[in-house]
Order: structure tokens, then C-alpha cells, then sequence
């Protein structure tokens, strides 16, 4: 899924409640939608949410939260979210939808681990 962030790039210096963020999404290859979310709540390096205010997605609630932990920071996140056009929407969640978030999550898992190397997880 193509992603694309067009705020104006210094927006995202500093984060803060309200902060508004715009995206272009590609769900599908050649079909461009514009996103937009907003940060609603921030605890500085505990979490923060951000949801859909407007966009491809009926709702969209993600969280974000940091724990500390030996040797770096583990990220959490907490995702609900759901399509327009009820059982075509779930129809589309189950074909490709599902999986192209797994998708992006695990390659910003990656992306981390070059950036700041691995960590090994706590026992639950």
C-alpha cells in the first residue's frame, strides 16, 4: 500500500492533542485517497492515538504505546478500525485489507530494528 504523508513536513517536529496529519493512500494500485487523522490524546513517552477524521475507513482508532524495557523501547500498538459498505467492506477486510496492514506494520517493525537495532522481548 503506497503511503504518503502531505502535511507540511515541520508540522511533524512536534507533536501535540488536535495536531492534524494528511496522507495519500494506495490501497490498490493506481487508486489514490486522501486521509486525514488527528493525534487526540499524548502521554510524552507512554502513548499517544490518533484517529481518522477523514478517509478510506468507516472508523480508525489507533494507539501507540512505549514501554521501556532492557536495552531500547518496545512499541505497542492497539488498532480498531473499520470499512465502509458493510458486508462488502468486511468482504474486502478478509481479501486483502487485513493483510495489507500486517503488512505495514511489520515492515515498520523492520524499519525500527535497522534504524535502532533489535530487542528481545519480556517473557509474558
Amino acid at each position: 500500500m503506497a503511503f504518503k504523508v502531505t502535511s507540511d513536513p515541520g508540522i511533524l517536529n512536534k507533536m501535540y492533542p488536535g495536531m492534524i496529519i494528511t496522507y495519500k493512500v494506495s490501497p490498490i494500485k493506481g487508486i489514490k485517497l486522501d486521509w486525514m487523522t488527528e493525534i487526540t490524546q499524548i502521554a510524552p513517552e507512554k502513548y499517544f492515538i490518533d484517529e481518522q477524521r477523514f478517509g478510506p475507513y468507516k472508523f480508525w482508532h489507533h494507539q501507540h504505546h512505549f514501554k521501556e524495557i532492557e536495552g531500547g523501547t518496545e512499541m505497542i500498538d492497539i488498532l480498531t478500525y473499520g470499512l465502509p459498505m458493510g458486508i462488502f467492506g468486511r468482504l474486502a477486510n478478509s481479501i486483502f485489507v487485513d493483510e495489507k496492514l500486517q503488512q505495514i506494520f511489520e515492515y515498520r517493525k523492520q524499519k525500527v530494528i535497522e534504524l535502532f537495532g533489535p530487542y528481545i522481548e519480556e517473557a509474558k
